[in-house]
C-alpha cells in the first residue's frame, strides 16, 4: 500500500472512530470528541420567525428536527430532514417579545385581570395580528418594530431614554414562554446523546447597527425559571449585558457564554475602540467583556465576517458570501469598517493589550445558521432558507426593507466543538476555554496545535491529532503545545519561532479539500498591525503537480462543477491534508495570533441548485459555486516586556 493510501486509510478510521465515540456518556477527563452543532436558531417563539410565518415549527419540533427526525415545514408542508443528525442545539428566541406573537395570535390574551383599557388594547392587537398574518403583511409589520434611522449612539441613547414598545400582557407571556421553552429543552436533553441547551438572543439593533449576541447556559429549567431573558428592552448598551450576567450567574449558579453574530453588519460597532456611550474602554469593560465573551459567531445566514476584500487586499480568498445589506427600514449604503470584521478586531485586540493590558478580542470562532425556519439547516443542496417562504427555488425578492433578497443569503454554518463529553457542561467550557471552530457547513474535521515543540506522536506525521483523544496541555510548560483557543507559553524560548500542527480531513458526505492556511496577524513596536497568509498544505503538494509560482501564489485547484446541473466531482482536491509549520517571520517581541483556514474545492452554491430546478440560466447577481471552508480559533502569542 502507498504512503497516501496508508495516510487516508489511517485517517478514515480516525473519523470513524470520533463519530462512533462523540457521543459516549462519559469520557474520560483526558480525551476530547468532536460535537456538531449550531447555537444560533430561532422557533416559532420568535417574533420575527413567526411574523415571516413559521406558525409550526416550534421548539419542541426544532429539536426534533435536530435529532435527525424527520418534520413538516412551516411554509410549504412537505416532509423534510436533516442529512446528518447534531450534537447540539440552542435554540435561540428572541427575548424580545419571546414567545408574545405566538400566544396572542394563537390563543388570545387573558384579560380577565385587565382594566378596560388594557383589554381594549389586548383586543385591538389581537385583531391587527389576525389581519396582518391572514393576509400575508407579517414583514411589513416586522418593519414596524425596526427602530428609527438614527447614528448608531443617538439610537442607542434613544432606546435607554424611551419605553420599549410591548404587547398586551407581555410580562406575564414571555415569563410562561421562556420557562416553557426551558422545559422543553431539559425534556430533549439527554447527556452524552444529545445536548439541548437552553438560551436567547439579545437583539439591539441602534441605527440599524447590528450588535445582536446569542447567550446560552449550562443551567436547567430549575433555574432558568428564577430569571428572565435580558433583552435589548432593559438596555441596547453590551456592556449592561456583561453585567447582568456577571450577577445572574453569581445568584444561579450557573455559567453562560454570550456569542457576538453577524459583526458584518455593525457598522464598526461591535469590536470598536471605545464604548458605545462613547468612553474611553475602563479596565471592568475589558475584564467583563473578555470573561463573557470568550467566542464570536463568523459565518451565517447572514452572510460571512472573516475579512472583506478592502480589509485584507492580499487574501484572494476574502471575498466570500458578503452580505451588504443593515437591519434598517431605510436602505444605506454599505461600508466595511474594522470594527465588523473578525480578522481586524483580532488586530485591534493585540493592540488594545499593548496600552491597557487586557485583550477583549481574544477570542474563538464558531458558525451558526440564524435560520428562523426552526430547522437547522447549512447545507448548500439541503437549505431551507432565512426565512419560511425562502424555502422554494421561486423565492420572492423582497425582504423585510432591507434589499436583500433570499439568494443573498448564505447556507451556512455549524458550530464544531471539541469536548470532554456531550453535556451541557462540557459543551460550555468548551467554548471558555475556546477549544472551537467554525464551518460554513460542512463537516470538517480539523485539529490546530502550536507550541515551541511537538508531542512524540505529532513528529511522526501520522494524522493522530484529528481524532484527540490527548492529554489536556499544560498551559505553563514551555514544551507541551496547547490547542486551538489556547495562549503560547510565554516568553519564548531563546532562539524559538512557534511551531505548528494542522491536520484536516473532508465531510464525509462531501467535497475534497483545495488547501490549508495560516492566517497570521500581529503588531510591531510601534504598535502597527500587520496580517499575513501562508499556504502550508495542499492538494496534489507531494506530486509536484501545484506548486507556488515565482511569486509564491499557488496555482487554483481547479473547478469541477457542472452549472447545468449543478453537480461537481471530487476528481480533484485532496481527502485530508496534514502537516506542521514554523513562522518564518516570528519576532520574540511582537504580540501574534495564528488562526488556520481550511478550503475545500469549488462546489455549487443554493443559488444555482434552485436555478437549475427552475430550469433557468444561473443568477447573474450571484455566484454559482463556492469554496466552503473552516476557520479554527486563534492561537495566540503575547510578547513579554522583556521582548
Amino acid at each position: 500500500m502507498s504512503t497516501a493510501a496508508l495516510r487516508l486509510a489511517v485517517i478514515c478510521c480516525v473519523f470513524l472512530a470520533v463519530t462512533l465515540v462523540a457521543n459516549k456518556p462519559h469520557a474520560a477527563p483526558a480525551q476530547k470528541y468532536l460535537l456538531w452543532g449550531d447555537t444560533h436558531l430561532h422557533s416559532s417563539y420568535s417574533a420575527d420567525s413567526y411574523l415571516y410565518g413559521n406558525f409550526t415549527v416550534d421548539p419542541e419540533t426544532a429539536y426534533r428536527y435536530a435529532r435527525g427526525e424527520p418534520v413538516v415545514h412551516p411554509f410549504h408542508g412537505a416532509r423534510v430532514q436533516i442529512d446528518t443528525p447534531l450534537d447540539f442545539l440552542v435554540v435561540s428566541d428572541h427575548a424580545e417579545f419571546l414567545g408574545g406573537i405566538r400566544q396572542i395570535h394563537q390563543f388570545g390574551v387573558d384579560t380577565s385581570d385587565m382594566g378596560p383599557g388594557d383589554a381594549l388594547f389586548a383586543w385591538g392587537a389581537e385583531l391587527m395580528f389576525d389581519y396582518a398574518l391572514a393576509d400575508g403583511y407579517g414583514m411589513d409589520l416586522f418593519s414596524s418594530f425596526i427602530g428609527d434611522p438614527l447614528p448608531p449612539r443617538a439610537a442607542a441613547n434613544k432606546l435607554a431614554t424611551e419605553a420599549a414598545p410591548s404587547l398586551p400582557g407581555q410580562e406575564r407571556i414571555v415569563r410562561d414562554a421562556w420557562r416553557e421553552e426551558a422545559q422543553i429543552a431539559d425534556t430533549f436533553n439527554q447527556p452524552g446523546e444529545f445536548s439541548a441547551i437552553i438560551g436567547w438572543e439579545w437583539t439591539a439593533t441602534p441605527g440599524g447597527a447590528n450588535l445582536h449576541r446569542i447567550i446560552f447556559t449550562d443551567g436547567d429549567a430549575e433555574t432558568a425559571a428564577t430569571y428572565v431573558p435580558y433583552s435589548r428592552d432593559d438596555s441596547p448598551y453590551p456592556e449592561d449585558l456583561w453585567k447582568w450576567l456577571e450577577i445572574t450567574s453569581a445568584a444561579t449558579g450557573d455559567e453562560f457564554v454570550s456569542i457576538p453574530h453577524n459583526s458584518n453588519i455593525s457598522k464598526g460597532f461591535m469590536f470598536p475602540l471605545e464604548t458605545l456611550r462613547g468612553k474611553r474602554f475602563t479596565p471592568e469593560y475589558l475584564r467583563l467583556r473578555r470573561k463573557w465573551e470568550p467566542v464570536v459567531e463568523a459565518t451565517q445566514t447572514k452572510g460571512d465576517s472573516e475579512t472583506y476584500p478592502s480589509l485584507s487586499p492580499a487574501d484572494p480568498f476574502a471575498d466570500f458570501e458578503r452580505f451588504t445589506f443593515y437591519i434598517q427600514t431605510v436602505p444605506s449604503s454599505y461600508q466595511p469598517e474594522e470594527g465588523d470584521f473578525v480578522r481586524s478586531a483580532l488586530k485591534r485586540g493585540l493592540q488594545i493589550a499593548r496600552t491597557d493590558g487586557i485583550n477583549p478580542y481574544q477570542f474563538g470562532l464558531i458558525g451558526s445558521t440564524d435560520s428562523h425556519t426552526g430547522l437547522s439547516a447549512a447545507e448548500e443542496r439541503n437549505y431551507h432558507g432565512e426565512k419560511p417562504s425562502d424555502s422554494t427555488p421561486n423565492k420572492t425578492t423582497e425582504d423585510a426593507g432591507d434589499g436583500a433578497t433570499p439568494w443573498d443569503m448564505s447556507a451556512s454554518g455549524r458550530a464544531a466543538v471539541w469536548a470532554q463529553e456531550n453535556t451541557r457542561e462540557a459543551i460550555l467550557q468548551a467554548f471558555q476555554r475556546r477549544e472551537v471552530y467554525a464551518t460554513t457547513g460542512p463537516r470538517i474535521v480539523v485539529r490546530f496545535d502550536g507550541g515551541w515543540a511537538l508531542l512524540p506522536e505529532q513528529e511522526t506525521g501520522e494524522i493522530q491529532e484529528v481524532s484527540l483523544p490527548t492529554t489536556t496541555p499544560n498551559p505553563t510548560a514551555a514544551d507541551t503545545p496547547v490547542p486551538m483557543g489556547g495562549e503560547l507559553p510565554s516568553p519564548a524560548p531563546a532562539g524559538a519561532a512557534p511551531l505548528f500542527h494542522v491536520a484536516a480531513m473532508k465531510d464525509p458526505r462531501g467535497a475534497n479539500l483545495d488547501r490549508i492556511q495560516i492566517i497570521k496577524g500581529w503588531i510591531d513596536t510601534a504598535g502597527e498591525s500587520h496580517e499575513k497568509i501562508f499556504d502550508i498544505d495542499w492538494s496534489e503538494k507531494q506530486s509536484g503537480i501545484r506548486t507556488p509560482n515565482a511569486e509564491g501564489v499557488l496555482p487554483a485547484v481547479g473547478n469541477t462543477v457542472d452549472i447545468d446541473s449543478a453537480q461537481y466531482r471530487n476528481s480533484i482536491g485532496a481527502a485530508a491534508l496534514e502537516t506542521h509549520w514554523q513562522d518564518p517571520w516570528f519576532d520574540p517581541t511582537q504580540s501574534a495570533f495564528y488562526y488556520a483556514r481550511v478550503l475545500e474545492i469549488p462546489t455549487p452554491r443554493h443559488s444555482l441548485y434552485d436555478a437549475v430546478a427552475l430550469d433557468l440560466k444561473p443568477l447573474s447577481n450571484q455566484p454559482s459555486k463556492l469554496q466552503e471552508r473552516a476557520y479554527t480559533s486563534p492561537i495566540w502569542y503575547q510578547a513579554t516586556p522583556e521582548g
